[in-house]
């Protein structure tokens, strides 16, 4: 009733028409759905003590759900909404209707992070069962409002689309979460997040794991006036792969279902949607998997999304120290694999060993016992895995079932070989004790049966398999690396895996190892073609609409997958963000990168041209002496005949040439829209036409964000002689990205030339903060700390100061210092720099211990110290000489650096004392001079230069005087008269061959006063050590 209290009854009347006019068409009826809710309630709850709360909770569902939830609420979602009076929580319509077929899984799914409360817990739940379940959550009444899918689907927002799609779904985030109070805000944000997420986990589905979705994109996300125009899709989906695009790096065009990725970056990155305070931190979970995978989809990793996924890690530290141990051991798991996509191995591996260490998984890499071949008959010592799980492999997954684990895999193909056995035939002893050689190998390993192992637990599979990608990563072209490295494939294969995407993941790991020998390259190439196979058959279907860009079919010459070999999307899903699998495309990439590797170019050929991957088709073409057709192909995806017309091509990828009579190098007129790849496809311009206009244009296509055009640019300059311009190429290719090593190396390299040793130093150790594995980094900077002045100080603030180096801004001493007396003022120490280059190149010695070279500047360094480092001195040279010896002989040894050595022990270690008990007698001379005692030689520094001497030194010496005279005076100071005469007598042998030393000309005068000088030392020695008469009663 409306009353003006008698001063106006018609206004009344006319002020509760305007009212009723006003009100929703619908609100009668939802007056009367929440009048029976409130009956119920009564019901549920009748004492009249509850007065106070039912009143407060059904004030709380009226203002939490919108009118149209009120309307559609029917009797069985009043039931279970009343399921939630008791805790006082008040769930979305979507939730409930999405809960009745869910389970409480906690922190076992998809996603590979903790929801916390309920409600969280039950949206995560639907994530795990398939493909249903994501179209449940992306047809919500939530998700259809946020897309803007309403039945009047008004035409001015359709331009949003067309221009930013993700930013338009963004702001409608914004939207939906204004003028609301705290409480409704977070309830929309819980539901946001379970959008992204399915839509995160629809998209990995539809190309990463499969099987194919059997819905729609486009018709669940866009409205109808989009979703049924092809051209205007076309725009849609074209302009979402350039928004994806960045710093110049671009991601696949032929990207299925690119709209759910989009989805889930515009909800789950934003920090203004979901970095609030009270909310849960699992959200900077959620952003630090989409980037993760954003960064993967890229062809290169790029600074901008390094840094932001390194920031949220950093900041889920403390998180991550109060969450369970499964939980714990689960993360850490994931950011190791983000460590390996980053090249930070070590990182990885120290945290695979904090998530073995958290879980109880033990294993082992060691040797057992058996045979490899077929015609073997005696057992040798093979590599394996030993591993075993804490816990049975179904103790902590109640949802895999027996008929899941027993058939549900991918074909692991026979190797077939006529002399390799399948599999290690280990020899069967009985159990035992570990032995005394394998101190760490513990009991419940060193009983296991290599042959017979237990399942291994899911995550314990993961842990391995990162291993192997771990050690592979460091090495990958080193064949005593890939031996390490097969047997923990191998672990997972042969006893089996209890998840299919696992398995797939452990075969694609043994393939990778397997094509770089002979009699397994074979099965390599086919397992990858069945892997292909199989991940194509998967995830293909299912949003190849109208729009959507057409892939043809790809051959194979396998069978065709049988519906044992698949398992269920919640299956695959799984652990994906602790596996990290490849993606489709980049699978088929590498399966046409083996086939050029065999061979194969066609094969390859045909891949590349299907995937639409230009670039890889141009390189193809290019790495078989046909630069002029790589030329043209990339040459077609930037220009246009000049009588082109820039938009009848829309946003169709280019084709292939036809034949090589197009005139392609006569078109001037550039492509619009360019190729999402533009950068990359003018980089690779510029390498093929040695072009820096062509550096300059991908350059300026990316924005100035692609910092291999700048990187390009700098090795252009750098071969041209161009040093400086080259300096400022790698600088501005460093402000982009600074992570990257071999841009900071070469950038060293040319200041380096340039004699700028204070900014060589700096780009060297900032290499050397990215990667502390690299030799040629660490003995580059110590090549640029040996040119430094003493009075240049090298210290932190050189490793923080800016990337643009200015050689003007060195600081020099100055006389205006009146404060600081000239006693306060220490020198600078002169050794400073030269320790510093000591221990860099120590440390590239042990990285790189083949590098002679290396090892030269490391003995040359050494001498220079103060006192010498005399035990490093011996070790280099002992080095030089292994390495060095059979291709130099006797000139692999620095004479004077011996010579010094040897003056060192002359003064510092007195000789041996005589035992006067012994008397000499009249002996023959022997050949073997070694054939003395040798025990005279002390322990420590005189032990050690005795045996280099002896040992290495005397088998190479053939011509050379002073090498002999060397050795005499070692024996001399050893007291062994016998080996000092036969040295002497070998060092007038070597003189007086000389040829010509005899010929009486002017130019053999100084060979002629050798063989004096020779022959004076040779008759002093047989003064002194000749034949003594033996003295009776000695």
């Amino acid at each position: 009733m409306v009353s003006t209290n008698g001063n106006g009854p018609k206004l009344a009347s006319i002020v509760r028409k305007q009212i009723a006019a006003n009100l929703p068409a619908n609100i009668g009826a939802a007056i009367q759905k929440v009048g029976m809710l409130r009956r119920k309630l009564r019901k549920v709850a009748p004492a009249t003590e509850e007065g106070p709360k039912r009143m407060q909770w059904m004030s709380k569902v009226c203002e939490s759900w919108s009118l149209e939830d009120l309307v559609e609420m029917e009797e069985d979602d009043m039931e279970k909404l009343l399921g939630f009076y008791s805790p006082g929580d008040v769930p979305s319509l979507d939730q409930l209707r999405l809960g009745d077929e869910l389970q409480d899984y906690r922190f076992d799914g998809s996603f590979g992070w903790w929801l916390g409360a309920a409600p969280f817990t039950q949206a995560y739940g639907c994530l795990l069962g398939g493909q249903d379940d994501f179209y449940k959550v992306l047809s919500s009444r939530t998700a259809r409002t946020l897309c803007d899918l309403g039945d009047d689907e008004p035409s001015n927002h359709v331009s949003c689309f067309e221009n930013n799609w993700m930013a338009y779904i963004a702001g409608r985030a914004h939207g939906m979460l204004s003028f609301r109070d705290e409480a409704s805000n977070n309830a929309t944000r819980e539901e946001l997040y379970r959008i992204g997420a399915a839509a995160l986990s629809a998209f990995l589905q539809s190309n990463v794991t499969g099987p194919p979705l059997t819905w729609e994109c486009a018709g669940l996300l866009f409205p109808s006036k989009v979703s049924t125009k092809v051209e205007r899709l076309k725009k849609v989906r074209w302009m979402l792969i350039l928004d994806l695009g960045v710093e110049g790096e671009a991601i696949h065009k032929l990207i299925p279902n690119v709209e759910l990725f989009g989805l889930a970056k515009a909800l789950l990155t934003r920090e203004d949607l979901f970095g609030l305070r009270g909310l849960p931190r699992q959200y900077r979970w959620a952003s630090v998997t989409v980037n993760f995978w954003h960064q993967r989809l890229l062809n290169e990793n790029t600074a901008s999304l390094q840094k932001t996924i390194y920031q949220d890690l950093d900041s889920l530290e403390e998180d991550l120290r109060t969450q369970s141990s499964e939980e714990r051991a689960r993360r850490l798991v994931q950011r190791a694999t983000i460590h390996t996509q980053h090249g930070f191995d070590q990182r990885a591996r120290e945290d695979l060993q904090l998530a073995t260490k958290e879980r109880g998984f033990e294993f082992k890499l060691t040797g057992r016992l058996g045979k490899r071949t077929k015609f073997q008959e005696k057992d040798l010592s093979q590599l394996v895995v030993l591993a075993k799980s804490a816990d049975p492999v179904r103790g902590n997954n109640p949802h895999l079932t027996d008929a899941t684990n027993a058939t549900s895999k991918p074909r692991n193909l026979d190797l077939n070989d006529d002399t390799l056995l399948e599999s290690i035939n280990f020899s069967n002893p009985p159990p035992e004790p570990a032995r005394d050689d394998e101190p760490d190998i513990s009991p419940s390993l060193a009983t296991l049966d290599p042959s017979d192992q237990p399942l291994l637990q899911p995550l314990d599979s993961i842990i391995l398999l990162a291993y192997a990608s771990s050690i592979t990563n460091t090495s990958p072209s080193d064949g005593l690396t890939r031996e390490e490295t097969l047997p923990y494939a191998l672990r997972v294969l042969q006893q089996g895996s209890s998840n299919w995407q696992i398995y797939t993941q452990a075969l694609l790991v043994r393939s990778r190892i397997e094509g770089y020998k002979s009699r397994t390259v074979e099965r390599s190439v086919l397992q990858l073609q069945a892997l292909v196979d199989q991940v194509i058959v998967e995830t293909g279907g299912g949003g190849h609409v109208d729009g959507q860009m057409e892939e043809p079919a790809p051959s194979s010459f396998l069978p065709k997958p049988k519906s044992s070999d698949s398992a269920l999307a919640s299956e695959r899903l799984r652990y994906i963000h602790q596996l990290a699998s490849p993606t489709r495309w980049e699978l088929e990439a590498e399966l046409a990168s083996r086939w050029v590797s065999l061979g194969g170019l066609r094969t390859a050929l045909e891949i590349y041209e299907r995937l639409h991957m230009w670039a890889e088709v141009a390189l193809c073409w290019a790495a078989n002496d046909r630069e002029d057709k790589a030329r043209k192909i990339i040459r077609q995806q930037l220009y246009m005949p000049a009588t082109g017309n820039p938009t009848e091509e829309h946003f169709e990828p280019k084709r292939s040439i036809g034949d090589d009579d197009l005139h392609i190098d006569d078109w001037t007129q550039e492509q619009y829209p360019f190729a999402a790849d533009a950068p990359r496809l003018w980089c690779i311009l510029g390498d093929l036409e040695n072009s820096p206009f062509a550096y300059e244009k991908a350059w300026e296509y990316s924005g100035n964000r692609y910092s291999r055009a700048q990187r390009s640019l700098g090795k252009y300059y750098f071969k041209q002689g161009d040093l400086q311009k080259a300096d400022e190429a790698y600088v501005k290719s460093l402000r982009v990205n600074a992570l990257n090593h071999s841009t900071w190396f070469s950038l060293g390299c040319v200041r380096l030339k340039l004699e700028d040793w204070v900014g060589a130093v700096d780009a060297f150790g900032r290499a050397i903060q990215i990667e502390d594995q690299d030799a040629e980094s660490w003995s580059n900077m110590a090549a640029a700390l040996l040119q430094m002045p003493a009075e240049v100080s090298v210290n932190s603030a050189d490793q923080d100061q800016s990337v643009a180096h200015d050689a003007d801004a060195k600081t020099t001493a100055t006389d205006d210092d009146d404060d600081i007396t000239q006693a306060n003022v220490l020198p600078p120490d002169p050794q400073k720099h030269i320790k510093a280059a000591f221990t860099a190149l120590k440390r590239a010695a042990a990285l790189k211990r083949d590098s002679h070279r290396i090892w030269q500047n490391l003995l040359n360094v050494s001498v220079k110290l103060s006192p010498p480092p005399y035990s490093d001195i011996m070790i280099a040279q002992t080095r030089l000489i292994d390495l060095r010896s059979k291709a130099e002989g006797e000139n692999c040894i620095d004479v004077e650096v011996m010579e010094g050595l040897v003056g060192h022990l002359i003064a510092t270690s007195p000789s041996p004392p005589t035992d006067t008990t012994t008397t000499t007698t009249h002996t023959a001379p022997t050949e073997d001079p070694s054939a003395e005692s040798s025990g005279a030689a002390k322990p420590g520094f005189q032990r050690l230069l005795v045996s280099l001497v002896q040992q290495k030194i005397i088998p190479l010496i053939t011509t050379s005087r002073r090498l002999h005279l060397l050795v005499a005076k070692v024996y001399l100071h050893l007291e062994r008269p016998l080996a000092t005469l036969q040295a002497y007598e070998k060092a007038w042998r070597v003189t007086s061959n000389q040829p010509g030393w005899d010929s009486g000309t002017r130019e053999s005068e100084g060979l002629w006063r050798d063989v004096v000088d020779a022959t004076e030392q040779l008759v002093d020695a047989y003064e002194t050590f000749g034949e003594r008469e033996r003295e009776e009663g000695m």
